[in-house]
């Protein structure tokens, strides 16, 4: 629920302030530009959502 409303907020910025949209390209850019920062995003978003790992700390 609150994904959608980060994502609400994010596209009511866009539509009022057009230029915003530019910014936010270039955040997406230097961050998808750096290998090693994604893999280290996607790594950590899927530990996260591992089950797995929770039954084996227990």
């Amino acid at each position: 629920m609150m994904r959608y409303l980060l994502l609400g907020a994010l596209l009511g910025l866009l539509l009022l302030y057009p230029s915003a949209l530019a910014v936010v390209v270039a955040i997406a850019a230097a961050i998808l530009a750096k290998p090693v920062t994604l893999a280290f995003g996607l790594g950590l978003t899927a530990g996260l959502r591992s089950s797995r790992l929770r039954r084996w700390v227990r």
